[in-house]
């Protein structure tokens, strides 16, 4: 099941964690992939806390697994999360999105007060940057950050925010009020934005939206009215929020591209198996040469997809560099590769591929949304294209 760990991205922790993933999630998972809702959500949060999942969502010294964000085991987890249950892969993402720019700029004080407790489970993150005429354009958001005394007061709507209304904290992007206007200096270099982490409990912070979408899980629109925070709820430096996003996204978006190959991997074993037992004309549906080319193009995406994954998170792990544009091309790849890979196996299993419920028709609905989020398919053209071209 595993044979991709032997690739040379990996280290023998790696492909234990796989095949110790794969059991776990095989045996407590795989009963939960039609499930939803927030009780699901949270549930899936405390098992994959309990178990020591979560440790890989965070840095030391905070009970994380290695001394830094491991991309690999994330994506080993994604991957084999996301093909027993999406929702599981959601619940596990969002902990390491949500604390990522805590571990990767937070201040002492903020990885101790937040990150031991996602790494256990008992606190769940959110990731708050999109705003609704604002989503992979980022430095358009309008959610503003006004100094005030020695702290400062956030306004703004948030919205298709996961997690929204059963996080304990959200880390909120926004735009410092006096860099506001062009042509200073802040605004020239992109210095103008912030990055805080505000508590759920927050008297400025409210869900008033929850969105249902067509594979369900917690998301809704987040609202900031006279949203005070103190100057110890900062991330990185005031007018470092910009490079705390989008650092994150670098960090993160290899992790998508794990999940859709989790999606393409269980969509091709599902495909795999009706063809050698469903009979069409007197012999296998395996027997016949279209069927066997549609699996040919399926495995080789799948296998393609990996590659661009998994070299994203190695050179992440072991580059010491920023991977902009290997993450953009590896989230690009291997979403729209699972989206094929889906639709074939749909296609292949014929009506019992569109039957509610079924794996297939649930990988459908899941695999689409994976093309949007942090950052649409053509956002990743974009980003690969100013990586090629810049001097």
């Amino acid at each position: 099941m595993h044979r991709w760990t032997d690739w040379p991205f990996f280290e023998p922790e790696h492909r234990e964690l796989a095949r110790d993933v794969a059991a776990w999630a095989e045996a407590e998972v795989a009963g939960q992939a039609f499930v939803g809702g927030d009780e699901a959500s949270l549930a899936l949060v405390r098992q994959l806390g309990e178990r020591g999942w979560l440790r890989w969502c965070i840095a030391e010294p905070y009970v994380g697994a290695r001394g830094q964000l491991d991309v690999r085991g994330l994506c080993v987890i994604r991957e084999t999360l996301a093909r027993q249950s999406g929702l599981a892969d959601v619940a596990f993402a969002m902990q390491g999105l949500g604390s990522g720019p805590i571990s990767l700029f937070g201040s002492e004080s903020l990885k101790q007060r937040y990150l031991l407790k996602v790494g256990t489970g008992q606190a769940v993150a959110a990731f708050a940057v999109s705003e609704p005429d604002g989503g992979s354009d980022i430095a358009a958001m309008t959610t503003t950050a006004r100094r005030d005394g020695d702290g400062f007061v956030l306004d703004g709507i948030k919205t298709w925010i996961s997690n929204a209304g059963i996080a304990d904290f959200y880390v909120v992007f926004g735009r410092m009020e006096e860099a506001r206007h062009s042509g200073t200096e802040a605004q020239r270099h992109g210095n103008n934005h912030i990055a805080c982490v505000v508590d759920a409990d927050n008297p400025g912070l409210s869900i008033p939206t929850r969105i249902e979408v067509s594979a369900p899980h917690p998301l809704g629109t987040v609202k900031l009215e006279g949203c005070r925070v103190g100057a110890d709820a900062v991330i990185g430096a005031p007018g470092e929020g910009l490079k705390v996003a989008l650092a994150t996204l670098d960090t993160f978006r290899p992790t998508v591209g794990a999940a859709a190959l989790g999606f393409a991997r269980r969509a091709l074993d599902e495909a795999l198996a009706w063809a050698r037992s469903r009979r069409v004309f007197g012999k296998a549906l395996a027997e016949h040469q279209l069927t066997q080319a549609r699996l040919a193009d399926m495995a080789t995406a799948v296998d393609a997809a990996a590659l661009l994954v998994y070299r994203a998170a190695w050179l992440h792990d072991t580059g010491q560099r920023r991977v902009t544009r290997e993450a953009a091309m590896a989230k690009l790849f291997a979403t729209e590769a699972a989206q094929r890979v889906v639709d074939d196996a749909v296609q292949l299993l014929g009506g019992r591929g569109v039957v509610a419920g079924a794996p297939v028709e649930r990988l459908y609905r899941e695999v689409r949304a994976l093309r949007i989020y942090e950052g649409t398919s053509e956002i990743q053209k974009l980003v690969s294209a100013n990586q090629l071209l810049a001097p």
